[in-house]
């Protein structure tokens, strides 16, 4: 609700994100036919906060990754990489793919840096542990499987 009753202050406040704009001096039976509309409106559901494949979780609201109990010390850019193969898991994820979600960049056929970057991760969250959770699909990329 809002004094600003201009085209631009309309436009203003529903991209700020505002679901919707009503104008002062409003009538009571608008007021209630706009919040009765919005409630009709489907639920999205809450994006989740914890991540899991088989006994490999990860909590995304204290930035911690857990393996059979076990704390595990990952780098801000390992961490990037886990999540994004955790929310795609059982799903291949080609190397372009990885370094435009995880490094925000083209891929370079002659960078190694994915490739260097699973290897690392494998080393914290794999070879410890008696089963592989990170697989290697021969020409296509790396997914995350939930044993």
């Amino acid at each position: 609700l809002t004094s600003l009753g201009g085209v631009d202050d309309r436009i203003e406040g529903l991209l700020a994100g505002g679901d919707d704009y009503l104008v002062k001096p409003f009538s009571f039976g608008e007021l209630s036919a706009r919040i009765m509309a919005i409630s009709r409106r489907p639920r999205t559901e809450a994006e989740p906060t914890i991540l899991k494949a088989a006994d490999l979780e990860m909590d995304l609201l204290h930035r911690r990754v857990t393996r059979g109990g076990q704390t595990l010390d990952l780098l801000p850019r390992e961490f990037a990489l886990l999540e994004h193969l955790l929310r795609r898991k059982g799903r291949v994820q080609t190397r372009t793919m990885l370094m435009e979600a995880v490094w925000d960049i083209h891929y370079d056929p002659l960078t190694n840096v994915v490739d260097t970057h699973i290897s690392r991760l494998r080393g914290k969250i794999d070879k410890p542990y008696e089963t592989e959770l990170i697989e290697t699909v021969r020409g296509s990329g790396y997914r995350i499987n939930d044993v």
